[in-house]
């Protein structure tokens, strides 16, 4: 039979304008879209892109205050710089690569999307009305969906500076709904990245005068075994302590960025902190030793960030490092030989480490025998063909964690062999709430999904991009995916902090008739389909085995649905897990009896 296909001729070449192209590909410009549930939704992006643009007025010394209101699916930002130029404010909002970031005369240290933010913001806006306040004069702009409704210009009263207003744009992102709790978190790093400058959202102020040590304190409170170390340069901030907590974490940023997968200068800062240690002590500890526990944040400015992607989440730059090695390593010995005493604790803290590791050698050399048997097959591991050291090919690699043989069936007959691998449970984890890292050892399923992931040693050696904990949507389901949460943040809380464990969502329902079948994932969601299905049958999934592999390829395919495991600040950690895996209390069974449907 003859293959058919559509004409190919010079009618079908597109040129679309750059704002058509960017709701077009909206991903490339801003990532996810998402509803507002996930931090790095692109309603966020939008907020964060208007605002951006007043972070570097106030880098470059104008305007210290920046005003921001968000009602419902409306959002304001007004600021004091020195206002859009008011013969280019319409260029400024609507054409790409039309700026002064370009300029370094005018921009040295640019947070946003080089050019591209407030015409992102435009694009995929319903409404976008923009005004530049300049020198007692002002011009004001309104937009829908990047096209230009109307312009006027004017005499003022107002103080020099910008106001933007937005609404995120409902046939882009559907229905959405913004979260308070993410925006608090954004602004307060913009205040800790800006000392100095004062933020409010609808009249909460936002201010810093301790820069990353306020952030530190914030995120890790009172559990620091010493007082926070700070430093300031003219083109790097860092913060540092240890706690009682395993494994290392970070908080790292790049011209205001938050890079949740580090890169250059956060290797850069931990080599230059071993470094510092080490020469304070006249010592050569291991850097696994010096590291071991620490909480720290790094704030770098550059003129030509390089980012491994459009969304920013890993510096790419390579010629920074030996500057930044050098200069953590001077800020790190100076306050060491200010501070004798913190000195002395972290002294302290990496001889406890070293015989800590000593422990878990001793215990890991018994269960070498075992790890050689599964060094080639870990048991109920069905592994894929590429992971994150595969570079882009492994790029959304992901583990999927089950329970039992037949919540996975479904899955591995339906998976993507490339980049989906899973690890089944067979049953019940043990709880690791308050455990030493020894214990993994002596518990050979928790040994074997350690191996599985890659992360015995470090967390950056682990194998998959993505770690999915699916359980059956039931009470044996949560038990288990809380024991495992308590493994994962009792162990390797880093992997949660850099947003590296999901929680997958599959449907409780299916409503069908002949003609049409729906897959409801709450109860809403259902209702609502058997209202608009004649004559439907209804199916309450009671587990992952359930259903059928041919159904289930869609549930983990381009559809997958995945909430993130996301944690407010590493300080609450301890005292959550405590609460809900700890022993049991008479506070917990009241909680327990008063939360109880």
């Amino acid at each position: 039979m003859a293959k058919t296909s559509a004409v190919y001729d010079e009618s079908k070449i597109k040129t679309l304008s750059s704002l058509e192209h960017i709701r077009l590909r909206t991903g490339m410009y801003i990532g996810r879209l998402g509803d507002g549930s996930n931090l790095d939704d692109g309603i966020y992006i939008l907020l964060k892109e208007v605002i951006d643009n007043s972070i570097d007025e106030y880098i470059m010394g104008y305007g210290d205050k920046i005003e921001i209101t968000v009602a419902e699916d409306t959002v304001t930002v007004r600021d004091y710089g020195r206002g859009i130029p008011l013969g280019k404010v319409i260029e400024c909002v609507s054409v790409i690569n039309t700026g002064a970031k370009y300029n370094d005369d005018v921009f040295q240290f640019s947070v946003g999307l080089n050019g591209v933010g407030t015409k992102a913001v435009n694009a995929l806006s319903s409404h976008f009305r923009v005004v530049a306040y300049r020198d007692k004069k002002s011009f004001e702009a309104v937009f829908s969906q990047g096209n230009l409704l109307h312009k006027k210009e004017g005499k003022t009263t107002e103080k020099n500076g910008t106001f933007i207003e937005f609404i995120p744009d409902p046939e882009i992102f559907g229905e959405y709904t913004f979260n308070r709790e993410f925006i608090d978190a954004r602004l307060w790093n913009y205040a800790y990245l800006n000392t100095g400058l004062v933020l409010t959202l609808d009249g909460v102020k936002y201010k810093s005068s301790n820069g990353l040590q306020d952030l530190l304190y914030a995120e890790v409170g009172d559990d620091t075994m010493y007082g926070i170390g700070h430093y300031r340069g003219e083109k790097i901030e860092f913060s540092f302590s240890h706690t009682q907590n395993y494994g290392e974490t970070y908080f790292s940023f790049v011209n205001g960025q938050y890079t949740s997968d580090g890169g250059t200068h956060l290797s850069a800062f931990r080599e230059g902190f071993l470094k510092g240690v080490n020469e304070f002590f006249r010592k050569n500890y291991s850097g696994l030793d010096v590291r071991e526990g620490i909480a720290g944040a790094i704030a770098v400015k550059l003129k030509n960030p390089v980012f491994e992607s459009q969304t920013k989440n890993k510096l790419g730059n390579t010629e920074i490092r030996a500057w930044i090695v050098t200069e953590v390593k001077s800020g790190v010995v100076d306050f060491l030989h200010k501070n004798a005493t913190s000195a002395k604790k972290i002294e302290q803290k990496i001889l406890h480490n070293e015989n800590l590791r000593k422990e878990l050698n001793a215990v890991r050399k018994e269960a070498k025998e075992a790890a050689k048997k599964i060094a080639l097959k870990i048991p109920n591991l069905k592994d894929c063909k590429y992971h994150c050291e595969d570079g882009k090919k492994g790029e959304n690699s992901t583990i999927f964690i089950t329970e039992g043989q037949s919540a996975s069936g479904s899955m591995v007959s339906s998976r993507d062999v490339y980049l989906q691998a899973i690890f089944s449970l067979r049953g019940k984890p043990q709880n690791m709430y308050a455990r030493k890292r020894a214990e993994i050892y002596k518990n050979e399923e928790l040994f074997n999904m350690m191996m599985a992931l890659g992360i015995e040693n470090d967390v950056e050696g682990l194998r998959y991009d993505r770690i999915v904990i699916a359980t059956d949507a039931d009470y044996d389901g949560f038990h288990i995916r809380n024991l495992l949460l308590t493994f994962f943040l009792n162990f390797f809380e880093e992997l949660v902090v850099a947003g590296r464990v999901y929680i997958l969502e599959t449907p409780l329902f299916r409503v069908r008739n002949k003609k049409a079948t729906h897959y409801c994932y709450n109860v809403k969601e259902r209702d609502e389909s058997v209202r608009i299905t004649a004559g439907a049958e209804v199916t309450r999934f009671k587990g992952l085995g359930e259903i059928s592999p041919k159904e289930f390829g869609q549930f983990i395919g381009e559809d997958i649905r995945l909430v993130p495991v996301n944690v407010k600040s590493i300080k609450a950690i301890q005292e959550t897990l405590g609460f809900y895996m700890g022993k049991n209390t008479p506070e917990r069974r009241t909680f327990i009896m008063e939360n109880l449907i």
